[in-house]
C-alpha cells in the first residue's frame, strides 16, 4: 500500500478517536464539570469537520479520475464551517442520487440546531471566554446555547412524566436532608446562580436523564457522514489506484441503529 493509503487510514482513525472522545464527554458534562462541554464540543466539531472534508476529498478524487485537490480546495472555500460542509455534501447526494440507509438529510430540528451550535463553536465560539476578556468578537456562549436550545428541549420531549416527578422528588428530599448543612455556590449552564442543594440536585438529575439523548442526536449526525463516506469510498476504490482504504471498518462504531446508541455511553473504542 502507498503513502496516500496509510495517510487516509491515519486521518480516519484520528477522526474516529476524537469523535468518540467528544461524544463520551458529552454524556458526562454538567454544570459542575463545564470543562467537559468544551472537550465534547472540540472533539465533536473537529471530528465532524474532518469526516465531512474526507467526503469532499473523496468526491473530488472521483470526479477528477484519481487526482486529489490542492490546499485551497478546503481552506479557502470552506474553512471550519460545518454548515457549508453539510451543504456541499447535499450537492453530492443530489447529483449522484445517493440513498443512505438512515437519513439522506440532517433536517430534524434538533439535529439542525446542534449542527449550528457546533459550527459556530468551530468558527470562533471555542474562544468565547477569551474574546470576552479581551473585548474581541464575542459571538455567543456555546454552553448556554446548548443548555437552552438542546438540553431543555430533550428534557421536555424525551423524558417521561414519571421520570421528571422522580427527579423533582429526589431533589426536594436531598434539599430537606442536606440543605441546612450544605453550602452551594455555583452557576448553571445558563449562567444563573445556584445557591441551594435542591436546585443543584435537580440539575444533576436532569442532565443524567438526557445524557443518552444528547449523544443520540450527535451520533445521528455523525452517522450521516459515515454513510456518505462509505458510499464514496467504494466508488473511489473502483478507480483501481490502491489509494483508498476500507474506512467503513474504522468508523464501524458510528454505523449503528438508534437503539444501540441509546444503550452505549463510551465511544472511544469500537
Amino acid at each position: 500500500m502507498n503513502k496516500t493509503f496509510h495517510t487516509i487510514v491515519d486521518e480516519a482513525q484520528f477522526t474516529r478517536d476524537i469523535l468518540g472522545s467528544g461524544i463520551t464527554h458529552l454524556g458526562k458534562a454538567n454544570y459542575g464539570q463545564r470543562g467537559m462541554y468544551f472537550q465534547a464540543f472540540t472533539g465533536i466539531s473537529t471530528g465532524l469537520e474532518r469526516i465531512g472534508k474526507l467526503c469532499l476529498i473523496l468526491d473530488y478524487y472521483i470526479q477528477n479520475n484519481g487526482i486529489f485537490p490542492d490546499d485551497s480546495f478546503l481552506k479557502k472555500e470552506i474553512g471550519h464551517d460545518l454548515n457549508k460542509i453539510y451543504q456541499k455534501s447535499q450537492l453530492i447526494i443530489e447529483r449522484d442520487n445517493i440513498v443512505l440507509k438512515y437519513q439522506n438529510k440532517i433536517d430534524d430540528s434538533l439535529q439542525v440546531e446542534i449542527l449550528n451550535i457546533l459550527s459556530r463553536f468551530a468558527k470562533g465560539d471555542r474562544y468565547s471566554n477569551i474574546d470576552f476578556l479581551v473585548k474581541g468578537k464575542y459571538q455567543s456562549d456555546p454552553i448556554k446555547d446548548w443548555h437552552e436550545k438542546i438540553d431543555l428541549n430533550l428534557y421536555k420531549n424525551r423524558v417521561s412524566k414519571k421520570k421528571k416527578e422522580k427527579i423533582q422528588y429526589n431533589a426536594k428530599l436531598i434539599g430537606e436532608l442536606l440543605g441546612h448543612a450544605t453550602s452551594v455556590r455555583h452557576y448553571s449552564e445558563s449562567r444563573e446562580e445556584i445557591n441551594d442543594v435542591e436546585s443543584a440536585s435537580f440539575l444533576i438529575g436532569m442532565t443524567e436523564s438526557i445524557s443518552k439523548y444528547r449523544q443520540l442526536y450527535v451520533l445521528q449526525i455523525v452517522r450521516y457522514w459515515v454513510e456518505l463516506n462509505r458510499k464514496l469510498q467504494y466508488t473511489a476504490m473502483e478507480l483501481g489506484n490502491q489509494d483508498i482504504p476500507f474506512m467503513t471498518e474504522i468508523f464501524t462504531i458510528f454505523n449503528n441503529q438508534d437503539s444501540y446508541f441509546l444503550t452505549r455511553k463510551a465511544y472511544e473504542k469500537n
